[in-house]
């Protein structure tokens, strides 16, 4: 998400459409295995299955589908051949409800509706972007629903003097929390790597990274050095390239086409054996939507598929 994203009231009045640029890429991705089939026996082919040997899991921030509802954009997520996905909590759940987000505001035979829903489709939420900001008091009820739903990693961007508290709470709920990144700018406490770092010194290894390697592009960074000061502190990564080193408003493009180097990121990533989830998040919104995502999908597939040891 951009930090202009990242303002995102502007989205809770918006009622969302359906359908911009949902001409599936089905082509240009590589079927391999079979997912298992939901509860509805409505089964979907895994596009990343040399990806998930090396032991990442590949999962689509719902940002990237906007343009839709929660529920619309399973079925294009399913589509691809992706199994995961991260919700973040001011996206609409359904069309006929645009008002009812994705998060812990939903009442609890929503929050059920939401689980079945994804169980259906075979689909896990391993990560969620949640509201973690400066009000101690509504921490518990995010944890409760990241709990309910079976959410490993909550992404987030809490302010730094909040970290022992959350400690806390990742230890007693064994969940994680991965901090992002947006461009650096006002209001962006993370957008260099060394603020993050100094502010997970003493935390627990729950208390780590979500390194956004395209907003490192914006803000100018050396993708690969901001990612080897992460190193063990990643938790989680939001798999993104931009076309543009140093300017706010790059438009993201297909992961290794832009300047944030993404063959060297992947190798340094297998290199450190890392394993985890890989969130695919394109803020680019254009009629070529689907194909650019599955572009995405299979730049790491291929990586995955033709690494040498």
């Amino acid at each position: 998400m951009t930090l202009r994203s990242y303002n995102r009231r502007e989205f809770l009045g918006r009622a969302i459409a359906s359908g911009t640029g949902a001409a599936f890429a089905m082509n240009s991705l590589s079927w391999a295995a079979d997912q298992p089939a939901g509860k509805t026996g409505k089964a979907a082919k895994l596009s990343t299955p040399k990806a998930e040997k090396i032991g990442w899991r590949i999962c689509c921030q719902l940002y990237t589908f906007r343009d839709r509802s929660f529920y619309e954009a399973l079925e294009v997520i399913v589509g691809m051949g992706l199994r995961r996905v991260e919700p973040a909590f001011f996206l609409p759940l359904s069309k006929e409800q645009p008002n009812l987000k994705t998060g812990e505001s939903l009442p609890p035979d929503k929050r059920r509706e939401m689980k079945q829903r994804m169980n259906d489709l075979g689909i896990s939420m391993p990560t969620y972007y949640a509201p973690i900001e400066g009000d101690k008091d509504a921490y518990r009820k995010i944890f409760d629903f990241a709990k309910e739903m079976e959410v490993e990693t909550l992404v987030a961007e809490p302010p730094p003097e909040v970290f022992e508290t959350l400690d806390g709470l990742c230890q007693e709920y064994r969940i994680n929390l991965a901090v992002h990144n947006h461009p650096e700018g006002p209001g962006s406490k993370y957008w260099n790597p060394d603020t993050l770092l100094k502010a997970c010194e003493g935390r627990s290894s729950r208390i780590g990274a979500c390194p956004d390697t395209g907003h490192w592009v914006r803000s100018g960074l050396d993708t690969l050095e901001s990612l080897k000061k992460y190193q063990k502190r990643i938790i989680t990564v939001h798999l993104k390239d931009a076309a543009e080193s140093g300017k706010r408003d790059s438009r993201d493009v297909p992961l290794g086409t832009g300047k944030a180097s993404y063959s060297a990121i992947l190798r340094q990533l297998y290199d450190w054996k890392w394993r985890g989830v890989m969130t695919v998040e394109y803020e680019h919104q254009s009629p070529q939507l689907v194909q650019e995502v599955s572009q995405c999908v299979s730049f790491v597939e291929d990586f995955a598929a033709n690494v040498k040891k």
